[in-house]
């Protein structure tokens, strides 16, 4: 006989172990106006009248089609060729997670081996592994590499690092297996602080750029030296879109790099799912998260794929193993294989090109209308506004169809892809400008 549990006593045990008492609780931190009780649509409704319901509710949603949108803070609204949508609904890919079996899934072994070798093309590192759950995870995991590999725990973080990255930093540093320790800067970028706090207790620099605010870390390659005369590695975390135009991490002395690959072919999505890339030099190899696959040839002589290298604790004892992430984002991971097989080396830079030329031309749109930057640094695609009220900013930009920035204590971040039109931006700009926002 078979035990079948009841459904509600499981629900309700689990609430007890996290300690909670209803299913309400779990969704405190949604305002009540936004819960669904029941989906009631009705009875004797044809297929024709239930979608023409469901549109209808759907389209209660703000959406970047028919919202432009200067979100950004770390997921962007970049165009994605219809291509990329088609080939990844093809079956064989579509259902993508872990190949068990790894040796006998050629097709997703050699779509992740391209994958690798193109986020090395991307950063000019010697290695990449097969990807990570999303940035942030990408960054912590770099820090436990730093940790491992220099047999130090000091993590020296900027505040010019996104503050969601830090947050997932410090739940991996709970661990003890590192130590975060914060460095403020006055400028906007990582400068003369930094590099003083830099000492041969470092296990690793963490450097973004772009960073948060959208800036170039113009210092970067001192840091990196200052870093490595100290024995202490360089973590850079980058945006994808801005390899295009940038130097790579590599020539900029980077021992570890990590970022956000949503950019590349994979949509908003309400926040996920997203795709880390982590790639590292080839001293850091064996230390490398995750999975990486290798090409080889078989008994025949024949290319072949492998999983290979694998420091982690499904196939190492658990103690030895360099990190205990189990999984990747394979689809997001394809995603962004197609998407940077379509646009090409030339391609890419035209999509950085136009997002940073669009950036400038708001910036200085928004300086004619009495908006100042924030900060006096370049920047790629994002920049930081001082305003009075930025949420009252906000709020009349989306009465006027838009949906606004990122809102800081004493301002807005502000980001332009390549979508961007020059309409869209005199707009904003309409509504930004003047007396009653400029500070």
């Amino acid at each position: 006989m078979t035990f079948v549990p009841n459904p509600q006593a499981v629900r309700q045990e689990m609430l007890k172990v996290i300690g909670l008492e209803s299913m309400e609780e779990l969704f405190a931190d949604i305002p009540a106006k936004y819960h669904l009780r029941q989906l009631d649509l009705g009875s004797g409704l044809s297929e024709l009248e239930v979608r023409r319901k469901l549109t209808a509710l759907a389209d209660k949603n703000l959406s970047t089609v028919s919202h432009p949108t200067f979100l950004g803070a770390g997921a962007y609204d970049h165009f994605i060729p219809a291509a990329v949508d088609q080939l990844l609904l093809r079956s064989e890919f579509y259902t993508t997670y872990t190949p068990y079996q790894a040796e006998l899934s050629q097709g997703i072994l050699q779509a992740i081996f391209e994958y690798q070798t193109l986020i090395c093309e991307l950063t000019g590192m010697d290695v990449a592994n097969a990807s990570m759950y999303d940035g942030a995870s990408a960054l912590a995991e770099a820090c436990n590499v730093a940790a491992d590999a220099t047999r130090r725990k000091k993590i020296l973080v900027p505040d010019t690092i996104n503050p969601a990255y830090h947050q997932v930093m410090a739940t991996y540093g709970r661990s003890g297996n590192y130590e975060l320790v914060p460095v403020p800067t006055a400028s906007g970028i990582a400068g003369e602080e930094l590099l003083e706090a830099i000492d041969d207790e470092t296990a690793a620099v963490i450097l973004q750029h772009p960073n948060w605010f959208g800036n170039l870390e113009t210092q970067a390659s001192a840091i990196a030296e200052q870093a490595h005369a100290h024995k202490a590695l360089l973590i850079m975390v980058v945006d994808p879109i801005s390899l295009g135009l940038l130097k790579p991490p590599a020539a900029l002395g980077a021992d570890l790099v990590v970022g956000e690959g949503q950019a590349l072919g994979s949509p908003l999505a309400f926040g996920g799912p997203y795709l880390g890339f982590f790639a590292a030099t080839s001293k850091l190899m064996r230390r490398v998260p995750g999975r990486l696959v290798g090409q080889t040839t078989d008994h025949d002589g024949t290319r072949a794929f492998v999983l290979t290298l694998q420091a982690r604790e499904q196939h190492i004892r658990r103690e030895k193993a360099s990190s205990n992430i189990c999984s990747n984002q394979a689809l997001n991971a394809l995603a962004a294989t197609i998407y940077l097989s379509l646009v090409g080396p030339r391609g890419l830079r035209e999509i950085a090109l136009r997002s940073h030329q669009l950036a400038n031309y708001a910036a200085e749109q928004l300086r004619a209308h009495g908006v100042s930057l924030k900060f006096a640094q370049p920047f790629f695609k994002e920049f930081a506004v001082r305003l009075t009220d930025p949420a009252t900013a906000n709020r009349q930009l989306l009465q006027q169809g838009i949906i606004g920035g990122y809102e800081l204590a004493d301002g807005m971040l502000l980001a332009f892809t390549e979508k961007r039109t020059k309409t869209e931006i005199d707009r904003l700009v309409a509504v930004l400008g003047g007396t009653e926002h400029a500070k």
